[in-house]
This record gives C-alpha cells, structure tokens and sequence, in this order.
C-alpha cells in the first residue's frame, strides 16, 4: 500500500476517533468545563482535517557539539558549552507542521542560509529601536537569522491565559505549580505559602518541562524569561529549548540546522531576558524544556510567551474571549515628547475647557504636565469642588499614565458630542490631571521595554528615592500628640505642619515629591486618587500602621466609612476589581474583600501620599491600582482602557458626595481658614482663600459646627441624602464680642489701659481759711 494512503487512512481514523471523543466525554471530564469542550469542538470543526505533527526519527549519536541530558548539567555548571565551528549552511528541518488557515504548514526553518547573531530585542512601541545580540547557542554552534515579526504576549502576565492553560512535568509543590510561572508574579513573605514566585520543577535533571496551550493555532515568535521571585532563594534556569506541538503528544524542537537549538537564560532571578526564534513558528502547544540552571538552585522559571494568534474564520475566539472599545482614541505608549504633543492637541480640540500648565520639574529638569478641564479652566470657581488624578508615580507603573492620557482625550471628544453626563461633571467640577509624576523613570523602563522592565527598573526617581512614599511622616506626629490628650485642646486634627527637618535644603526630599507639595497646598483639592500598577485593588488611608513593628495590620481613619465607600465606588465599577471568579495577580485575592483593602492592612509604609493629603490638606487620596501588569503591552490598552473608564468617570463623581457651602460674615464675605466639624468624626476640614468648603460624606443626619478666629462658633444640622449632589449648607457668623473690642480699638487708634491702684493724699487746709 503506497505511502500517503496510509497516512490518509490513518488521519481520517484519527478525526473519527477524537470527534467520537469528544462526542462520548461526560461534561466536565477531565476537569473541563462546558465551554472548553464547546471549544474542542469548534476546534476541530472549524479546520478542513486535522493535521498530525510528523514524527521525528530518533538520531541515537548526536554530534560531537552536542551536550547529553545526563553530562549536561554539570558541564554547564563548571564553565561555558565548548562549541564547534558553524557547519555554515542552516537546517531544512521543519519544527512543526501545523497548517494554517491557508493549507501550507509553516516552518522553522529560516528564511537565509547564512549564519548570523541572534536577535534579543524588546517588546515595546515602534518608536524605539532594539539592540542586537547574540542570545542563543545550538549544541553544534550553529548560527541563525532572526526574523522580525513583532507579536504582542499571549498574556501569561495579564491572566489572559488561565491556569488550567499552563502545564509542566512535575512541580515541588502547588505553590510552586505551573500556574505561578507567569512573567513578574510575585511571592509571599514565607516559602512554603500557596502563593509562591514562579514554577519550579519536582525533579532536577534535563527532562523537564513548563508548557503553554495557546488553545488555538498560534504564530510563536519569542519567550521571555525570569527566575524566582524569592527573598530566600536563588533559582532561575541558564539555558532551554523549545518544542512546538498540535496534539501535545507529539513534539518537534526548535532546530539550527540539524541540531536542537539552545537558548541562553538567566543570569540572575529578575532581569527578564528575550529570545526570539529564527522564524515564527505555528503551533498550538509551546514547551520550555531546562538544560542547565543555577548550580546551588532548582529548576525555576517565569515566564511570557510571544506569539500572534491565527486568523479565525468562525469568529469563536473574538466572540468570547476578546474585548473590542468603541471609542475612537490614541491606543499607544506615548513617549514625553509624545505626551505633551497628545495633550496639547486636546487643548487645541477644547480650548474652551483644558489648560495646560506644570507644576514644577524632575530631577532631570523635565516638566511636570498637567492639563485642567473645567467650564472655566483657570480659575477656582466659588463653589466647584477641586479633583485630581495623579500617576506614574513609580516611573515603570505606566498603566496609569496611559489611563489618564485616555481620559483627557475621552472627557474632551464626549463634550464636544453633547454627552449631558459628562458636560455636568465638566461644567460643575474643576478636574485636574498629572499623567506623569516621574517621567525619569518612565524613561528608563520604556527603553528597556513593556516586557523587560521587571519589576522595579523605573520605580524610583533619578535619585533613588520612591515619590509615593516621600512625604513627611505626619501619623507619628498625631499619634502621639493623641496619646499625651494634647488633642484638640492643644494639637489640631487636621493641617497638622510639615516638619522643620523636612523643609530643609539637605533633607532626603524629590524635586517631584516638593512640587507636588507645593501643588497640593495651592489648591483646594477635595479629592483626589493616584493610579498604581501591578495589582487590582484600591487602597484607602492609612497606610501605616499605629503599632510600631507590625507589618500589617488595620489602621482606619476618623473617616473610614466614607474612604471604604470612596474606593468601592471605583471597584465595584472596574470590569475586574470585584469578579470573584477571577485569578489573584500575586499572593492575595482582593476579589474576596470586594476589590478593597486598608493600606495599612496590606503592607505598611510610612510618608505616603495618601496619609500626607489626609492628615495636611482638606484632600482625601487613594490609590488605585488598576492592573496586574504595571507595563502592559500596547495591544493591551483597548481592553484595560475599557476595564477602567466607568470607574475612572465614577470616581470623579464622588466629589460631589456630602456638604458643601459658604461660610460668610454678617457682610457677606466669606470667611477662610474657618474649621468644619461634623459630630462623631474626629477630622475636621477648613474652608478655602473664598470661604467656600466641602466636606465628604455618607447618607445621614449630621450636626455641624463652624469656628473662627473672631467669630462665635455656629452649628446646624445637614442631611446628605442618597443621589449624587452635594447638600448645600451655608453658615453665617457674628463677631464675637472680644473681636469688636478688637476693632474698636485699632480703629481709633487707642491701646487697653491697665489700671492700678494709687493712694490718694490727704489734702491740708491753710491756716486761717
């Protein structure tokens, strides 16, 4: 029987065979639910036939480059692989043979026969250029061409890809399974916690393996790797392979030439390093397979796969899985020069509603931009309550940036178009917007890439200080003034002062931490939230905690209620924040405590912005952290754009949530610096340079009380209701009598006598009268 009819009747059996399969599986066999069998099924009915990996003959005695699985280790522990001359002309064997939509398999196998450097290059914007060095080895020192296909991540880092998606050959321990060998996951504080730093193989020796299922054909195109993320260990692996297969049973390896093709990794356990394959590859299955590692560590990887998926001709995939927006926006990295050109063409779209300024500069000397949005921008109206969204405040966060070049240019085209949701907010609040508090280090993680950045490259200022938790330590102060009674008789609860040492010149201080300072003490801000990365969650003051020593533990503010309210508002509305079926980005599942948590609860840290803006201004910040990757992809921003912008629109909606009012003289000029206290809340607000205040809270009756230097103290009570509006509550004070003394006196001139006793003497009569 010739040889193609065999092979025809053996395809043909093996469809009948895996349709009858899938027919014959009881729902949720195998641990699957419905809509992955749906999916099995599609995936087979969508092809013409289903094409079988062929399978590779075994070579018994590979070449004399080559390493053994058995000697392998140890050779790369002692020193370098010794490799031979480049035989000088690249293999013909094909990796893999899936066929795409097309019918003509594609193959490893590059494009030119003339040996060449590896290509390691970043996954960032176009506007950048990657830098071109040699990244892998063949175990007979073969040399190949990269082909450039710039393909996003498949999303082991953004949780696209799911656990059961990720698969290995063995693990020590769950916490150590292949559901944590994701890109930059995190680990807990202790070893043997459920939530640990990466995949890490039960076994040391070359058999193992870390396997990805992209559950659809996919053109793959590079791996990123890491080590472990521990504080304890040190594990990452040195060098790998790369297999491709369609049925996860039969698999091809990544070849140069004749040879199996041997990828550098690591060498350390945080720098992420990119390899990229001499041409894409077409497959469904991608397996990473360990050659040697960090001789005093195990077998440890994290892990981002690169890869572009195939055409779908039924749309399955688009319709399930994928999120489209409909908003007709700038969807990538922008650079600072890009980011100033972006926000002046809102400015030039809504001249009448946007101003651009700065409030100072970097440690570098670039600008820090901000953009106003308002009905009148440039000026405090009486009455409008003051907002503010800050970010980047840790350079490599670039999430949040990105969020708020979006919104600018959403709250701007929304306008111009007549939406009356968005026209109240703009026409009845000032909004400010900070896009880039540390552009520094945005510049160090954007060189480096949205996948090579890591975990810190970025974070901090130029010089090495983290901004978000540069401010003055006011909680010690109040805390202990509190401990001593001093409060309110003789400390005040609110605008607690700056520290002398934190003003001086040689004081450890950002130049963007003092300009935000400064900002934040010229405007009356009444709320304000700062968008962090690499979690999702919302974290509300205060952020240290009051025992000294501890860790983590709660620590609310006199406003709890209303900070748990604040950040639910946002949460509640994100797309993800409160899904509980979704997976934890690190160690903790937030989804369970309804997307929240108290700072303090979480990690503690001293000097944070959201403390500082409590405890020294009428201002109550939060921090939103809007994504489990800090540097996402910009094939990523469509849907984290849609993720975020209802919470991001609802936020900025509290502001309008408690009392607001005037507090004027008998006159009829407002008072400021006139201190606002609500009964039962031990945090009081002062009004503004106009006597206009605001004081944020919940639904309920509230007793009220207004005092002022000169003025006899005034209380009522006011009712915040339900709707989004703040209760109107005005007060009008009388001078006090001391005050009118006062007065009089300076008016006329004339200082208070002091009276003192002087005897009188005895007057004498003359003699004769």
């Amino acid at each position: 029987m010739p040889v193609s009819v065999r092979v025809g009747q053996r395809l043909a059996l093996l469809t009948l065979a895996l349709l009858g399969g899938v027919g014959l599986l009881p729902q949720g066999c195998l641990g699957r639910a419905a809509e992955d069998e749906d999916y099995y099924m599609q995936e087979l009915l969508s092809r013409e036939h289903y094409t079988r990996l062929p399978v590779q003959e075994e070579n018994p005695t590979e070449g004399d480059g080559a390493v053994r699985g058995d000697d392998f280790q140890t050779r790369t522990a002692r020193s370098k692989p010794k490799t031979k001359p480049a035989s000088g002309k690249l293999a013909s064997g094909k990796p893999v043979s899936g066929k795409p939509a097309s019918g003509k398999p594609v193959s490893g196998k590059p494009a030119s026969g003339k040996p060449s450097g590896t290509v390691a290059k970043s996954v960032k914007s176009p506007n950048k250029k990657s830098e071109k060095t040699p990244n892998s080895i063949s175990e007979a020192d073969g040399q190949y061409q990269s082909e450039r296909v710039e393909c996003p991540p498949l999303g082991l880092e953004t949780l696209k890809i799911v656990d059961f998606q990720l698969h290995a050959s063995t693990a020590q321990r769950y916490g150590l399974g292949a559901h944590r060998g994701r890109l930059n996951i995190q680990a807990g504080l202790y070893e043997d916690d459920l939530y640990d730093g990466g995949w890490c193989a039960g076994r040391i020796d070359p058999l193992q393996w870390f396997e990805v299922d992209a559950r659809r054909l996919t053109k793959f195109t590079g791996v990123i790797t890491q080590g472990r993320s521990s504080l304890w260990s040190s594990d990452w692996v040195t060098s790998y392979r790369v297999q491709f297969s369609n049925d996860s049973h039969t698999w091809l390896t990544l070849k140069n030439g004749s040879r199996d093709l041997l990828f550098i990794g690591n060498k350390e356990k945080e720098i992420p390093v990119l390899n990229t394959f001499p041409k894409p590859v077409v497959a469904r299955y991608i397996r990473i397979n360990p050659r040697s590692w960090f001789s005093s560590g195990s077998i440890c990887m994290r892990v981002e796969i690169l890869g572009c998926p195939m055409p779908d001709p039924n749309n399955y995939y688009h319709r399930r899985n994928e999120i489209t927006t409909t908003d007709n926006l700038d969807f990538k990295h922008h650079t600072y020069k890009e980011m100033r050109q972006l926000m002046k063409v809102v400015n030039d779209m809504c001249p009448n509603i946007t101003r651009i300024y700065n409030i100072g500069k970097s440690y570098s000397g670039q600008k820090l931009y901000a953009i106003e949005i308002s009905d009148n921008p440039g000026e405090h109206e009486l009455g409008e309550p003051e907002f503010r969204y800050t970010a980047g405040s840790h350079g490599n966060e670039v999430l949040g940036r990105e969020l708020l070049l979006l919104l600018m240019q959403f709250l701007c085209q929304e306008y111009l178009s007549g939406n009356p949701r968005i026209r109240h907010l703009v026409d009845e609040t000032r909004i400010h917007l900070l896009p880039s508090v540390n552009p520094d280090g945005y510049d160090k993680a954007a060189e480096a890439g949205s996948e090579l950045s890591g975990w810190s490259l970025g974070r901090w200022s130029q010089d090495g200080l983290d901004i978000h938790h540069n401010f003055p330590d006011l909680n010690t102060i109040l805390w202990e003034a509190e401990s001593r009674n001093w409060v309110p008789r003789k400390f005040q609860n609110h605008h607690i002062a700056i520290p002398e040492w934190y003003q001086s010149k040689n004081a450890s201080v950002a130049m963007e931490t003092r300009a935000l300072l400064s900002w934040m003490e010229k405007i009356p801000f009444v709320l304000g939230g700062n968008l962090q990365g690499g979690e999702l969650v919302v974290t509300f003051p205060y952020d240290r905690t009051r025992p000294q020593g501890d860790v983590r533990a709660a620590s609310p503010t006199p406003d709890d209620h209303v900070f748990r309210w604040l950040a639910f508002s946002y949460a509640s509305t994100h797309r993800l924040m409160t899904d509980a079926s979704r997976r934890a980005c690190h160690t903790q599942d937030f989804a369970k405590e309804d997307g929240t948590i108290n700072g303090a609860s979480w990690h503690t840290a001293a000097g944070s912005m959201n403390d500082f803006s409590y405890l020294h201004t009428n201002c109550f910040e939060l921090s939103m952290y809007v994504g489990c990757d800090k540097f996402p992809h910009e094939s990523e921003l469509p849907e984290e754009w849609e993720n975020n912008r209802e919470s991001l629109i609802v936020f900025m909606e509290q502001v309008h949530r408690g009392i607001k009012g005037v507090i004027r003289d008998l006159q009829g000029r407002g008072i400021a610096n006139a201190i606002i206290s609500v009964e039962g809340i031990n945090h009081d607000v002062r009004s503004a340079a106009d006597g206009d205040y605001w004081r944020l809270l919940n639904p309920g009756e509230y007793r009220v009380t207004v005092r002022a230097e000169g003025f006899t103290a005034t209380s009522k009570v006011c009712e915040v209701g339900y709707d989004i509006g703040a209760t109107r509550c005005n007060f009008s004070l009388t001078r006090s009598n001391l005050a009118r003394i006062k007065e009089i006196m300076e008016k006329f001139k004339k200082q208070p006598i002091n009276y003192r006793y002087v005897p009188r003497r005895p007057r004498h009569r003359r003699l004769g009268t």
